[in-house]
């Protein structure tokens, strides 16, 4: 069973390596496998971009955005200075993209974020915005063979359609299994434990709407076929 310091990114006890330095939990990785292998038949070179991040990861991008040392971007990924911004206007606009330390489903070892290398220009740096997966984009074609055979392997994308709370993100799958079973354990208590003793920019705004932000931006109900 996972506990609190794995939900949140606290401990790597429930990893395995699937390549690189990229880890998930030993069932994910059997799924991504057999994934692969069946995009490649397809002729995709399907690879993971980001696995496992861990809570001290996330936190320095978080604090970096919330106090103007990281790009932030608007809906439309476009730049956005956040530093005359009140810690609301901050705080709601780096939702759209980044997860709360703690709350960020890439701790949970279910989720990856995905490319084809291939796909990608020669002199391109992949950006992980969604113009890059939708149509026109590069990685269109593999955006399409995964929306048809990802559920066949237990993936689905949780941010498919933007509802005011994460941005659509074609890029980032969930393995079903383990994201549900995260889902369930994850609360705000769990996340209000996890932050005793951190420095986490925001912190008064954030636990002052903390109901709000977890219903809003954490928790993602699963839909089949998504």
């Amino acid at each position: 069973m996972i506990n609190s310091e794995m939900l949140t990114g606290r401990s790597t006890a429930h990893l395995i390596k699937l390549e690189g330095p990229h880890r998930l939990q030993a069932e994910a990785v059997d799924a991504f496998r057999a994934l692969q292998c069946a995009a490649a038949r397809a002729g995709f070179n399907l690879q993971p971009a980001s696995t496992f991040r861990d809570f001290n990861r996330q936190l320095a991008i978080w604090n970096g955005k919330f106090r103007a040392e990281r790009p932030v971007l608007d809906s439309n990924s476009q730049p956005v200075d956040v530093s005359p911004l009140s810690d609301a206007d901050r705080g709601e606009l780096i939702l759209r993209w980044s997860a709360l330390p703690g709350a960020s489903r890439h701790h949970w070892g279910s989720d990856l974020d995905i490319y084809d290398p291939d796909l990608l220009p020669e002199g391109s740096k992949l950006q992980l915005e969604p113009w890059e997966y939708e149509q026109g984009g590069y990685f269109y074609p593999l955006t399409q063979w995964l929306t048809k055979n990802m559920t066949a392997f237990g993936f689905y994308r949780p941010f498919s359609h933007d509802s005011g709370g994460v941005a659509v993100e074609p890029w980032h799958l969930s393995y079903r299994p383990l994201a549900e079973q995260c889902e369930r354990l994850l609360t705000p208590e769990v996340l209000k434990q996890a932050w005793i003793g951190q420095d986490l920019a925001g912190y008064e705004w954030i636990t002052s709407q903390l109901e709000r932000i977890f219903q809003q931006y954490v928790i993602i109900k699963a839909v089949v076929g998504k």
